[in-house]
Formats: structure tokens, C-alpha cells, sequence
């Protein structure tokens, strides 16, 4: 019998490998060497590899930078397809992966001295941002429903454990728990969602979804499973109303991951929201856009509102990074006028908002080693010992609040105006969502004003606080972020070095 079933005829099962384009697939392959290497050399090292894991992570993000630049400058070669167009890389997609990139370098400048500083363990929480920073560029090529997801796991579970990477501290404690239990909820809503867009559809191909869902019309099946998958999206972004993870979480977390999170892991939710909304959801405009100018009324309003109620910095920056996504998720709300331009404003808001708010946090740390306080007070009369700091943040809460022409915050909030009024040619005309809501982001960057210039006062014209004058030492790596920051916020304002996005070259690919 066992003769006669191995003599038989079995089918015979070929395995297929998917073509791989190297270059196109380069800047993820690096990331996930490079931090298997820097995981060997901390086995092999122990404590001896501590000093230079930081420097080698650094190294790391510089180095997937390469194939980004040389793929920008193949433009010819654009866009570049694998698995079934499940994964594209075009200028879209380069863009955004450079800009991961860079804030990670930066943060890892933000992280050096403050975890040397601490008892923390070093070499896991670099492992631990690079995992997730491959995450966030698988992300901006993923089209793909699945691909998506696992984009979004890779970076938000590295998130979870870093929020209460602070061991000792109960608020970190309670920062990593409360946002691990707000994420896997949210997480399910969102899966929820996509199993019914997939059951509508058929497919999990972003660009085969967006022809169902326009046949399907207003179905009830086809509103949930667009609403279910915004709503997961709406936490990832910080949202209001699911914005109540971003306060406690941020306060909680180390600093420099609060920058990481405020920063990266928000531009992470809108690079996946933008794919779907675009593609994904083209003919669903009716059912989007409506949802997305009350998410974004909210979010910018209540945001503002509970900033103005903060004394501590870095709850008040978190609250401002809520107000900040109501302004991203303004193009939202008329995208279906002009997908291109709404895709490009949101890219550039990006771009902006990532240099400013590294920027304040990178001021927070170093002002913080001194204060050892992030209570608002604590910054009172600081030009009289760090004049140099001083200038850096007010040029970043100039840029926050909108203020031409120092920093690019100005830019970024003309170009939401831009969108919402619909000044470009062939958008049709405004309409009155988008007047309507342009009236409220403009209430809205009147009250923010009030806070931010009210820290700029703090620093400027108030007495020195406990009448402690002496200098702020400020690390290499610290200056050297401060650096970068203030120079792109002032370019991007003063020049408009943000490239522009809107022709049809930068497709979402699919």
C-alpha cells in the first residue's frame, strides 16, 4: 500500500518567486540589515557596545538614505511595481521614506545623552525604533489591504513598548499600557473595516477596491466598512474624538519618544490613511468627506481649547499636535475636487509639521537637563541664560502658529486655505464645507496663538526661574538636531524648498 502511494502520480507543486526589483526594494532591505547587524555587534559587545549603538543606528538610517536619492534621480525608471502592483515605489512613496528616515536620524540624536543619562536600556530601544521605522517606509509603498496592516503592526507595536520604556516611572507604566490597550482596540475597529472592504471587493489591491465600492453605491455594508476603517485610522492620527491615548502617552513616555510618536507614528497614520482615501476610496467622496470635516472641526477645536488649559510643555504639545492633525485632515473633507492638490497640501503640511515639532521637543530635552521640569513656569526668563535656545523655539512656535515669514508653518497653513477655498485651477469652486471649515481653521490659528506666543513670552520676558542663571550645557548630538531642525523650518518658510507634489508624475501608484 505505502509503495503503490509513492509510486503514484502526485501533482507536482511549483513555487513561484515574485520578481524583486533590488533597487526599488534597497532602502527596506538596508534598514533590515543594518539592524540585525547592530543586534549582532550588542551580543557579541554586551556593555561595551552601549556608547556606540546610537552612532551605528544613526549610521543606519544615512545609509538606507542612499538608494532613496538614487531612485529620486532614475526618475525615468518611475514608478516601479512588485507583487501584483501590491507594492509600489514612486516620487510619492520616495518622498515620504526620506522624511522617515531623517526624523529617525534626528531622534536618535534626541535619544543619545538622555538615555545615557538614565537607567534604560540602550541597545533594545534603537533596535526597537529601527523596527519601527521599517514599519513606517513599508508603509508609504504598501497598496495592498494586508500589506497595510502589517505596516501598521510593525510600527506601533515597537511604540507600545517604548512608551513604558521609563521602568521605574508609573506614568510610564501607565503611558505604555493605556496606549497598547487604545491601539489593539482601535487596531480591531480598523480590521473590522478592511475585512468588510475585502468582502465588498473582493480583493485586498487598493485599486481594485475603489471600482467595487463606486459600483456598490451608498450600500449600508459599504458606509461601515469605510467608517470602521477611518475610525482605526482617526486613533492613529490622534483624532478627536480618539485622541484620548496622545496627553497621558506622551507626558508618560521618554521625551525623545514623545518627538518620535508626535512626529513619525502620526505621519505613519496619514501616509496609510492617504492611500486609502485616494485610492482605495475614490468614488466613496459622499460618504469620506463629510466624516472627515467633522473629525477635522473637532480635532483642530478641542484641541486648541485643551492646549490653552496646559501648564506642562509637553502636554501642551501634544494637545497642539491634535490641533495640528485637524489641520491635515482639513484637504480631507474636499478631496474629491482634486485629489492631486489635496494629496500634495497634506504631504507638504508633513514635511513642516516634522522639523517644527522636533525642533520644540529637541528645545524641551535640552532645557529640561537643566529644569529637570517640563512645567512651563520652569522656562521662565530663559534668554537671559540660553539666548541661542530662546531664538530656536520661538522660531518653532512662530512656524506652529502660522505666522509669515519664519518657518514654513505660514506655508503649510496657506496651502490648507489653498485646498479648502479651492483656488487652484480646474478644482471647480469652493464649496461650503470647505468655507466653512476654512473659517474654522482660521478661528482656530487665532487661539492657538495664544499659547504658543504665551511660552514665547514665558522665555522672553518673564524672571529667571529660581533665580537660577547658570549656563545649559548642550550635548553635540543636541546641537547638531537643533541644527537641522531650525535650518529646514526656515528654509521651507523663507524659500519654499517643500517640492510640490500636485502634478500627476507623483501618483499613488496602483
Amino acid at each position: 500500500m505505502l509503495n503503490n502511494i509513492l509510486q503514484a502520480d502526485l501533482p507536482e507543486v511549483v513555487f513561484n518567486r515574485p520578481a524583486i526589483d533590488w533597487h526599488a526594494a534597497a532602502p527596506e532591505l538596508i534598514l533590515l540589515g543594518w539592524g540585525a547587524l547592530v543586534t549582532l555587534f550588542d551580543i557579541v559587545l554586551l556593555d561595551k557596545a552601549r556608547r556606540y549603538i546610537p552612532t551605528l543606528t544613526g549610521i543606519g538610517f544615512l545609509v538606507a538614505l542612499i538608494p532613496v536619492i538614487t531612485l529620486w534621480n532614475a526618475e525615468e525608471n518611475l514608478p516601479r511595481e512588485m507583487f501584483g502592483g501590491g507594492y509600489v515605489v514612486d516620487q510619492y512613496s520616495l518622498v515620504l521614506k526620506g522624511l522617515f528616515l531623517l526624523v529617525a536620524f534626528v531622534v536618535v540624536l534626541l535619544s543619545a545623552d538622555y538615555l545615557a543619562d538614565g537607567d534604560y536600556y540602550d541597545s533594545e530601544y534603537y533596535q526597537l525604533i529601527s523596527a519601527s521605522v521599517l514599519g513606517m517606509i513599508v508603509m508609504t509603498s504598501a497598496r495592498d489591504l494586508i500589506s497595510i496592516f502589517i505596516a501598521i503592526e510593525l510600527v506601533s507595536i515597537p511604540a507600545y513598548l517604548m512608551a513604558a520604556w521609563r521602568k521605574s516611572d508609573s506614568d510610564s507604566n501607565e503611558a505604555g499600557l493605556k496606549y497598547m490597550l487604545m491601539g489593539v482596540f482601535a487596531t480591531s475597529i480598523m480590521l473590522y473595516g478592511m475585512s468588510l472592504l475585502y468582502g465588498v471587493s473582493g480583493s485586498t489591491l487598493l485599486d481594485e477596491i475603489g471600482p467595487a465600492i463606486t459600483s456598490e453605491g451608498a450600500r449600508p455594508i459599504v458606509i461601515l466598512a469605510i467608517l470602521f476603517t477611518l475610525i482605526g485610522f482617526a486613533f492613529k492620527v490622534s483624532a478627536v474624538p480618539f485622541h484620548s491615548w496622545a496627553p497621558d502617552t506622551y507626558e508618560g513616555a521618554p521625551t525623545p519618544l514623545t518627538a518620535f510618536l508626535a512626529v513619525a507614528s502620526k505621519t505613519a497614520g496619514f501616509v496609510a490613511l492617504m492611500s486609502i482615501v485616494f485610492i482605495a476610496f475614490d468614488g466613496g467622496g459622499s460618504i469620506v468627506e463629510p466624516f472627515a470635516w467633522m473629525l477635522s472641526a473637532l480635532t483642530m477645536t478641542i484641541g486648541n481649547l485643551l492646549a490653552l488649559r496646559q501648564t506642562n510643555l509637553v502636554r501642551m504639545l501634544a494637545y497642539s499636535g491634535i490641533s495640528q492633525a485637524g489641520y491635515m485632515l482639513a484637504p480631507f473633507a474636499v478631496y474629491s475636487s482634486n485629489p492631486d492638490l489635496a494629496r500634495s497640501v497634506i504631504v507638504n503640511y508633513l514635511l513642516i509639521y516634522a522639523a517644527m515639532t522636533l525642533g520644540a521637543f529637541a528645545v524641551v530635552i535640552v532645557a529640561a537637563r537643566k529644569t529637570r521640569s517640563a512645567e512651563t513656569s520652569s522656562f521662565g526668563g530663559m534668554f537671559h541664560y540660553a539666548p541661542g535656545l530662546v531664538v530656536a523655539m520661538t522660531i518653532f512656535l512662530i512656524s506652529l502658529t502660522g505666522i509669515p515669514p519664519v518657518g514654513g508653518g505660514w506655508l503649510a497653513k496657506l496651502r490648507i486655505f489653498e485646498v479648502l477655498l479651492s483656488f487652484s485651477e480646474g478644482s471647480g469652486g469652493a464649496t461650503g464645507a470647505g468655507i466653512s471649515l476654512a473659517i474654522i481653521a482660521a478661528v482656530n490659528s487665532v487661539i492657538a496663538a495664544y499659547y504658543y506666543l504665551g511660552i514665547a513670552r514665558q522665555m522672553w520676558f518673564q524672571p529667571v526661574a529660581n533665580n537660577d542663571s547658570s549656563s545649559i550645557r548642550i550635548p553635540a548630538s543636541l546641537q547638531l538636531a537643533l541644527a537641522v531642525t531650525v535650518i529646514f523650518t526656515i528654509l521651507s518658510g523663507v524659500t519654499g524648498i517643500i517640492p510640490d507634489l500636485s502634478g500627476s508624475e507623483f501618483g499613488l501608484g496602483g
